[in-house]
């Protein structure tokens, strides 16, 4: 009889239940629930986010280390100020380069933990207004080198229109673009955590809608627009001449650069929920990765282990 029973009880659906044997009718579970695998009692739904596991303590991780080794490298070009590659490579960009990059590598700890509103305008906002000050630094510095070696004549003066004062306002010019595009992406739809119910029906995905799509691919769009020209202009001036072009290491940064964040979007476009998160903060790192080592390995290299090469006519070569 018992099994007579069991045979005519009618098995239901995910999502529903039915918890009498003989019962032909299956009621749905709550919002926040689903149903377990006998379709007998409803159980809450698995919450998923970037939390501090596996893989948010992993990139924590790699988010310190690297913000560890800008300030150790921060370190060894302030000790070593006064040497000719530092001064030669203009110290003061080189400053402002590496606290950007230290700002870089912490900003990405942003996307890890349980979204919150403030979180998730801070994910992004944070993250372009940090890179495009970085780039902005990294544009100044290929104008000066390419305004350098260009003036072949003590009549160009050119690098008079290039002066610290000239530098320091590009760089805050460029900076304030973005951080006026951010401003009106707050005002108008700033980004919002959202429960996402759709991807798994058997899952809450919390994640950081972002609000306006149209202003979130505006903020990316002009950190692109931003490395293309320090790019372009880099690439314009990478056979000057000098046994130390700084054009070569900045053309060959944002070719790294370039080609993280271009292999970003369709990776973040198809990576659901805590993945997305995941891939953005990977992406944050290793373009942060490669404009540190790309940029200052080589002057690292000489300043602590070839410091006979550390003088002016060395790296002024012709």
């Amino acid at each position: 009889l018992r099994r007579t029973k069991h045979l005519l009880r009618v098995p239901c659906d995910s999502g529903k239940i039915s918890n009498q044997t003989n019962s032909i009718e299956c009621t749905f579970c709550p919002d926040d629930f689903w149903s377990n695998i006998d379709r007998t009692v409803c159980v809450l739904k698995i919450v998923e986010f970037l939390a501090y596991d596996s893989l948010g303590i992993a990139l924590t991780v790699i988010s310190v280390v690297g913000a560890s080794l800008t300030i150790a490298v921060f370190a060894v070009f302030f000790y070593h100020r006064n040497t000719a590659i530092v001064r030669v490579n203009n110290s003061v960009l080189s400053f402002f380069i590496l606290f950007a990059l230290t700002l870089c590598f912490l900003c990405s700890l942003v996307f890890i933990g349980e979204p919150t509103y403030w979180s998730c305008m801070l994910r992004h906002t944070i993250f372009s207004i940090t890179f495009s000050f970085c780039i902005s630094c990294i544009l100044g510095k290929t104008l000066v080198v390419l305004a350098a070696f260009t003036a072949t004549t003590p009549g160009d003066n050119i690098m008079k229109w290039l002066g610290p004062k000239q530098q320091r306002a590009i760089i805050f010019i460029c900076t304030v673009i973005q951080v006026v595009i951010c401003a009106a992406w707050l005002i108008e739809s700033p980004p919002f955590p959202s429960r996402n119910t759709q991807y798994e029906i058997s899952k809450i995905i919390l994640e950081c809608s972002v609000g306006s799509s149209l202003a979130f691919w505006c903020v990316l769009g002009y950190i692109g627009l931003q490395a293309c020209l320090c790019f372009i202009l880099a690439f314009l001036a990478r056979k000057l001449p000098g046994n130390f072009n700084e054009a070569k290491v900045i053309t060959f940064s944002m070719l790294i650069f370039c080609a993280v964040w271009l292999s970003f979007v369709p990776a973040y476009i198809s990576s659901p929920g805590k993945y997305a998160d995941a891939v953005e903060s990977f992406a944050i790192l290793a373009s942060s990765f490669g404009l540190l080592f790309c940029l200052f390995a080589p002057k690292c290299f000489i300043i602590l282990l070839k410091p006979e090469k550390n003088t002016r006519q060395h790296l002024m070569g012709k």
